[in-house]
């Protein structure tokens, strides 16, 4: 898959995320786990899931390549820095 088709396959992930974010399912139970209703307990996982996938996102160079930026490794500490797309460090 190229990169662009890989980065497209974001915005459904994404939307989906969107979309899951309000614990539609959960409307109207009562239920309480560890003495919390289990919505919050939704939010709780949900939010994880959403760190996960955007720290895939942004390993993945997607974002800088969103952004118009190549990425280049910093040979001296490793550190990855952003380039844009004259080669000007930011």
């Amino acid at each position: 898959m190229t990169r662009f088709r890989s980065d497209l396959a974001w915005i459904p992930t994404f939307a989906t995320l969107v979309a899951f974010a309000v614990p539609w399912p959960l409307w109207g139970v009562d239920r309480v786990v560890a003495g919390l209703p289990v919505w919050i307990w939704w939010h709780v996982a949900w939010l994880g899931l959403c760190t996960a996938l955007f720290a895939l996102f942004v390993r993945s160079g997607a974002w800088e390549r969103g952004m118009g930026q190549r990425s280049t490794t910093d040979s001296g500490s490793g550190t990855a820095k952003a380039v844009d797309a004259e080669g000007d460090r930011r």
